[in-house]
């Protein structure tokens, strides 16, 4: 192992990231981290595809509550 490959983000660490931007809590040190080994587009399709989750969610979550309410 390198230490490209040493210093390279996990599938857990960018998840934790994402969510934690998310929600805005992320920390500063977690930040610099992601900054300095992270790769943007990793980052941005991570987000996009938190985002697209997210909404498919609450689009279930909103036809439940409406299904329920028998409207």
């Amino acid at each position: 192992m390198n230490s490209n490959d040493k210093n390279k983000l996990t599938f857990r660490q960018m998840l934790q990231s994402i969510l934690a931007g998310a929600l805005g809590v992320q920390s500063g040190k977690n930040r610099a981290r992601d900054f300095s080994h992270g790769k943007p587009s990793h980052f941005i399709l991570f987000g996009l595809g938190f985002t697209l989750i997210f909404i498919l969610v609450i689009l279930g979550i909103v036809k439940l509550v409406i299904y329920l309410a028998g409207l």
